[in-house]
């Protein structure tokens, strides 16, 4: 018994390498970083980072020091679900547990490269569980735009530069696609490549409306779902923990299944 663990252990030991090593974690960073060219929604405050310190102090040690200001709703972000509906959720209660999970992909990319006005439809989410399955339960959706590919540019990216909300023109989620989500299956947040979980050219904001009553929490602006697949990775979001937000920064990135 003894002689065929050792056996087992070369084995092992020579093995391993042979086949390329241990599996390395592969992680997909989805957020974008905050600078001078992160995209706020028109009406809000853009990211200031004001140097209060940097450099050798008299005592002869190096520090550094910033001041930062912002809007709560900008770059890659959460919306919490009292942005839309009131009495639920603020930034600081939603449950740690809604904002990591299983999570999937629903791509539409192939209906925004032509039109800037696309919405994710019910239709959408029957074509995807046709291919992979039934949406799972508490999982995280991904809706993938590729409409990433213009960031940073404002003007493409919001479809204007101006304040005007008027102009806005970018992909979101048509309100009978959020409805039967909630309805007929049992997602904890949503998330999308887009300044908002509703299209550029809503009036209504009919998708913010529907999930955040039922308190779903939402992620804007993610960033890099190109590299995630359908299905098979884990995402984890961390905000900022702002008492009484109504969302507010977050780091967002995935760790994809090992096959």
């Amino acid at each position: 018994m003894r002689a065929l663990v050792i056996t087992l252990a070369f084995s092992a030991l020579f093995l391993v390498p042979l086949l390329g090593g241990p599996l390395k974690p592969e992680w997909i960073e989805l957020s974008y970083p905050f600078n001078s060219e992160t995209i706020y929604w028109p009406t809000g405050v853009s990211f200031e980072h004001t140097k209060t310190m940097q450099g050798f102090t008299d005592d002869g040690y190096y520090y550094s020091a910033y001041d930062i200001r912002a809007s709560e709703h900008g770059g890659t972000h959460l919306d919490a679900p009292n942005h839309f509906a009131e009495g639920k959720w603020t930034a600081d209660q939603i449950p740690l547990d809604r904002l990591i999970g299983p999570a999937i992909k629903i791509d539409i990319s192939s209906k925004t490269a032509q039109n800037p006005d696309a919405q994710l439809m019910q239709s959408d989410l029957e074509a995807w569980e046709k291919k992979h399955g039934q949406i799972p339960d508490d999982i995280i959706l991904l809706v993938f735009t590729n409409w990433g590919r213009h960031w940073p540019d404002k003007k493409k990216y919001l479809g204007t530069d101006t304040d005007d909300i008027d102009q806005l023109h970018f992909p979101g989620i048509h309100s009978n696609a959020s409805s039967w989500l909630v309805q007929h299956r049992n997602i904890k947040l949503v998330g999308i490549d887009t300044a908002s979980v509703d299209y550029g050219q809503s009036k209504m904001f009919e998708s913010h409306r529907i999930f955040y009553k039922e308190n779903i929490p939402g992620l804007e602006n993610v960033a890099n779902m190109a590299q995630l697949p359908a299905k098979g990775f884990t995402v984890y979001a961390a905000p900022m923990y702002i008492s009484e937000g109504s969302g507010g920064p977050c780091r967002v990135f995935a760790l994809l299944d090992c096959a």
